[in-house]
């Protein structure tokens, strides 16, 4: 089976200089500007996240470095400034300067952002999904993510995997029917996954899955793995499906087009500069709370279930079938996402 090493992932982002906006004017003076521009951040999410130092934190580190200070950030939790699900449209409008979040899920905003957040059954890690979106020239389906970015007054900056998005809960998952009449906690994406094998998906605010676990409102959550212990999921479920229904799940970093225009030339490449650097650092970390959070869970007294490789495969069959469809119907640009996506799985292998 072909995998992507490093090697290969490490083409630059050079090669999308005109998605990037990488377009100098010549009577601009290249160089750090005299002076300090100041954007308020705030995620569609608060520190509890696991999105929040894993994701957030080091890559504003890496811009205010990179820029030599001429950038500089205050950081708002969800709810500072406008609500979480409202932070990508506010981003938009411009009343919040940056947001991070997943525009697959919040309010469908940009149905775009599914090629980005993680396609159902995808790809199986964070560097196969860096290839696809923007590694290996063939595919770069980034760059209808950042067109759609842009027809919306935003520009995509920032990137992470946070590793599986998988299901949580109080029944034991070996096939894909074993979800079958079962009520999920879920949202955007997952929605149409859970739906596809026979669920019956809840949406519901990310602090009341909690309680509605514990009280059997609902029989378990489809969630980031990395961050269930942040969550205090394992005091009130007993499995862990890996790989889950999104065994790459990804946060987006999103800027607002005025301020993205009205930097310099010089700013803009040294945000461009860490875009890749600060994906690998960033998913990487996020892998390690994923380790960690499933061995919490096993401590607590729960069990991670690991499908087989069989009904992996089955497993992706069926969202090929019947979930990518309907994000391929939301856009053009998803109908030509989803093409390339499958173009990419059959040429490592996976289909």
């Amino acid at each position: 089976m072909k995998k992507y090493m490093l090697g290969l992932l490490s083409i630059p982002l050079v090669a999308s200089a005109g998605m990037f906006g990488l377009t100098a004017d010549a009577a601009e003076k290249y160089g750090k500007p005299d002076k300090v521009t100041e954007w308020v951040f705030q995620p569609c999410f608060d520190s509890s996240d696991a999105g929040w130092a894993n994701g957030v934190v080091p890559w504003i580190e890496a811009v205010e470095k990179a820029t030599e200070g001429s950038i500089k950030f205050k950081l708002q939790p969800s709810g500072a400034i406008t609500s979480g699900s409202e932070a990508f449209s506010a981003t938009s409008a411009g009343l919040l300067d940056v947001t991070a979040c997943w525009a697959s899920v919040y309010g469908g905003d940009m149905p775009e952002g599914m090629l980005a957040f993680g396609m159902a059954m995808g790809a199986d890690n964070y560097r196969d999904a860096w290839a696809a979106m923007f590694g290996d020239p063939k595919y770069k389906i980034g760059d209808l993510v950042q067109k759609a970015s842009n027809d919306r007054n935003l520009q995509w900056v920032g990137w992470s995997s946070q590793g599986p998005n998988a299901m949580f809960t109080k029944f034991p998952v070996h096939k894909y029917e074993d979800l079958a009449g079962k009520k999920m906690r879920a949202g955007g994406p997952q929605a149409l996954f859970h739906e596809a094998v026979g669920g019956a998906p809840v949406a519901m605010g990310g602090g009341d899955i909690y309680t509605a676990v514990k009280l059997g409102t609902v029989d378990g959550t489809y969630w980031d793995t990395g961050g269930i212990d942040d969550m205090a999921f394992h005091e009130v479920i007993q499995y862990a499906i890996m790989p889950g229904w999104c065994p790459a799940q990804h946060q987006e970093i999103f800027l607002n087009l005025d301020k993205w225009k009205a930097l310099n030339q010089w700013q803009r490449d040294r945000i461009n500069d860490v875009f890749m650097s600060t994906y690998f650092e960033t998913s990487r970390m996020h892998a390690v709370g994923v380790k960690d959070a499933l061995k919490v869970l096993e401590k607590s007294g729960g069990t991670v279930i690991n499908m087989s490789e069989d009904e992996v495969k089955r497993m992706r069959q069926l969202a090929i079938e019947k979930v990518w469809p309907k994000v391929a119907e939301k856009s053009e640009l998803t109908a030509e996402g989803v093409k390339l996506w499958k173009e990419f799985l059959q040429d490592i292998g996976e289909l």
